[in-house]
């Protein structure tokens, strides 16, 4: 008999459920699945929650996300909030870390902590610039070399701070 592999919606949990995890990835209205399925596999791979802030740009049971990584979700928790003010009251007593490319300084100059959240805005916007302006001592960027792009692209910017991040902790839980 095989055993069914959960839908996406059917791994959704709560907070309390994913509290031990490493690292917290929140990614606020991503708008391309196939970089929230890579995030996903990322977390699932390293044993981070990943939480999703609405509106999402598509569904979590869409195939581009399956594509993506979406079958590698039975290995990770995923929470999901209402909307990005809705997931800063829920979290406003853990530590987060949020990135940005006006953030003064880079990933690599803080000492991360065990159930950090990383939080990262949408792929066409970032996080909302009042946020970085009210949060400027967790404001974090990574370093580019100026004048070339305008941003690494999302999936890309959430596994080069996770495995910073994870480095720093000692990549727990990781062989």
């Amino acid at each position: 008999m095989t055993r069914a592999i959960a839908q996406p919606h059917e791994r959704v949990l709560d907070m309390i459920e994913v509290a031990n995890a490493p690292l917290h990835v929140v990614l606020v209205e991503p708008e391309i699945p196939p970089n929230t399925g890579n995030v996903a596999r990322l977390c699932a791979a390293t044993g981070c929650a990943l939480h999703l802030v609405e509106p999402l740009g598509f569904s979590i049971d869409d195939r581009e996300l399956k594509r993506a990584g979406l079958d590698y979700w039975h290995a990770l928790g995923v929470v999901m909030h209402p909307s990005l003010d809705a997931f800063l009251e829920r979290t406003a007593e853990r530590r987060r870390w949020f990135f940005s490319t006006h953030a003064a300084r880079h990933y690599a100059e803080v000492s991360f902590e065990h159930g950090d959240m990383l939080v990262f805005g949408r792929e066409t916007r970032g996080l909302p610039k009042a946020l970085i302006l009210a949060e400027q001592e967790r404001a974090l960027r990574i370093p580019m070399r100026p004048g070339t792009v305008r941003s690494i692209n999302l999936s890309t910017a959430v596994g080069i701070a996770t495995y910073g991040a994870l480095a720093a902790l000692g990549f727990p839980g990781l062989a």
